[in-house]
């Protein structure tokens, strides 16, 4: 069953998410004024660093921009502000966060606008909680799923379905374990007994029976549950299908965030159906401390963030 579930992994994954870690809230900040301004680093380097102003200077010029690397999970200097803070965006549309007067840009130098006042408060808590010796991208999903929808998802918004669609086939659902092995029978009555109400729901959903399969290679749905989710993924927002390629990446699984999407299913019991198979094999044999405990905390961080990105992106 290990081969088995390695085997299905393998063949489903579409992107990598960053371990991470959610944190707290933020305040929003006042209007500028009198402090010393800064700028982005270099354009090739992984620093950040305060410089200091020059005779007249602009909201552009007050500002502070990510290097790349912090779309790729290293360590990014050392924290060089008080705090974070949000304020409305200068033409009045939207939020952007504040490293003290600091206007926060993406890695592509772009400042980081937000429609949600909620989300930007919520990435704006992500800095207010970085240690004084270095700034950790890999505890701030929050932020890096921003990037992600601000700068990523508009460019590549056809290959990231078109890679959730590669993959529907084989999704984690429509597995099966045998019902004729004494090995597998116990998790075959568990499938049923979780799994089967969420194919309901994608029948209902969609209006197409999912075809179940017990084979490393999967099945082949109906081409018209494949068009007709197709369809969802393509009328997504950037900020939606962001959320929704990160949880897939996590969970090995497209239906499984398009329910937490369509409000079908919670955190708790996406969970639940993600760790299924691997939650009764340690039942049967037992946990793996350093290994089943600290994947399961993982899983459950880089789920939890993507759903709660998605929540907080559709609050004003």
């Amino acid at each position: 069953m290990a081969a088995t579930l390695a085997g299905r992994r393998l063949l489903q994954r579409c992107a990598a998410v960053g371990r991470s870690q959610l944190l707290g809230t933020a305040v929003e900040a006042p209007s500028p004024g009198g402090r010393e301004e800064a700028g982005g680093g270099g354009d090739g380097g992984d620093e950040i660093y305060v410089k200091k102003p020059p005779a007249v200077t602009t909201r552009d010029e007050t500002s502070v921009a990510m290097p790349m690397s912090f779309m790729t999970g290293s360590v990014v200097g050392k924290r060089f502000y008080r705090e974070a803070t949000v304020r409305r965006a200068d033409d009045g549309n939207g939020w952007t966060v504040m490293l003290d007067y600091r206007t926060l840009k993406s890695p592509a130098k772009r400042p980081l606008k937000l429609q949600s006042r909620t989300l930007a408060m919520a990435i704006a808590a992500e800095w207010e909680y970085q240690e004084s010796d270095g700034i950790r991208p890999f505890t701030m999903p929050l932020m890096k799923l921003a990037c992600t929808a601000l700068e990523r998802v508009p460019l590549t918004r056809k290959k990231i379905i078109d890679c959730l669609m590669t993959g529907f086939n084989q999704d984690l659902v429509f597995f099966r374990a045998p019902e004729d092995n004494e090995l597998t029978v116990g998790l075959h009555k568990r499938q049923k007994e979780k799994i089967d109400p969420i194919l309901d729901w994608v029948n209902t959903e969609f209006g197409f029976k999912p075809v179940v399969f017990t084979g490393v290679f999967g099945g082949k749905q109906d081409e018209g549950l494949a068009k007709a989710v197709e369809t969802v993924l393509k009328n997504t927002t950037d900020f939606e299908l962001a959320s929704i390629d990160a949880m897939a990446a996590a969970s090995y699984s497209l239906v499984i965030p398009l329910a937490i999407f369509r409000g079908r299913l919670g955190i708790e019991q996406a969970m639940e159906l993600i760790r299924l198979e691997e939650d009764y094999q340690v039942d049967r044999w037992g946990l793996v401390e350093g290994g089943h405990d600290v994947d399961k905390a993982d899983l459950k961080v880089q789920v939890s963030s993507a759903a709660v990105f998605l929540l907080l992106s559709w609050q004003l």
